[in-house]
């Protein structure tokens, strides 16, 4: 994972355009939301990421935590929402320390493609520890053996025809093409698991899973998976 870190830290050009990201982040807000169990949930957002829209999901839970790998990243979530007395931003070690059971919902979302297997068991594990006996593991946009690159490029070009911006989307697939992330991509690739795998690892992990009807996000043809801890 620490190849991917260091690219999410860098200057990356990911999104096409600004409305691009700003649609994106909407839709994994959105998508979260529909998972708070109640106003009062502690949420923890896994690998977050830039988090953009972090202020809207933070309104509908009582805290929301940002864990964040990638250290600029992470100092640039710090001074985006140091106002906000509902959002706290610590880094993966930082999961290791907080109190079991402190936790209602964790999102893991478009982050288990990046790491290997045992780093993904690893992450399984923290996650549990810090779930409430109660809360659950939402994990989503994972990638299907079966479904390549351009199931990703159609997914993308739908969304920017939804929302305005597909001219942007074509020259925006150009420049990716010719990019860090698809040298990236090809030099060390994703992990990508069937929907029996996924259940089976979370199983192994100590959780009962199933799939969930709408992937989070925008592409359809990756999967989102619902879990609790076993008894």
């Amino acid at each position: 994972m620490d190849d991917w870190i260091d690219y999410y830290d860098s200057t990356h050009t990911i999104y096409v355009s600004n409305r691009h990201r700003d649609v994106h982040f909407a839709e994994i807000a959105r998508d979260i939301i529909g998972y708070i169990p109640s106003p009062g949930a502690v949420v923890l957002d896994y690998s977050c990421g830039e988090a953009l829209s972090a202020p809207t999901v933070a309104e509908a839970c009582g805290k929301l935590i940002l864990a964040e790998p990638a250290p600029g990243v992470r100092g640039r979530l710090i001074a985006r929402y140091a106002l906000n007395t509902k959002i706290r931003v610590r880094s993966l070690d930082d999961l290791r320390t907080m109190p079991e059971g402190s936790v209602d919902l964790v999102v893991m979302n478009s982050v288990a493609q990046y790491m290997t297997p045992a780093e993904l068991d690893q992450a399984f594990a923290v996650i549990r520890r810090l779930l409430s006996p109660p809360g659950g593991l939402v994990l989503g946009d994972i990638l299907r053996p079966e479904v390549g690159m351009p199931r990703d490029v159609l997914a993308l070009l739908m969304m920017a025809r939804r929302h305005g911006f597909l001219t942007d989307a074509l020259w925006g697939l150009a420049r990716t093409a010719l990019s860090d992330y698809r040298e990236l991509r090809t030099k060390i690739g994703l992990q990508r698991y069937s929907e029996s795998e996924m259940l089976a690892k979370l199983a192994a992990a100590g959780f009962t899973a199933r799939r969930a009807e709408h992937n989070i996000g925008h592409n359809p043809w990756r999967m989102t998976f619902v879990a609790r801890k076993a008894e």
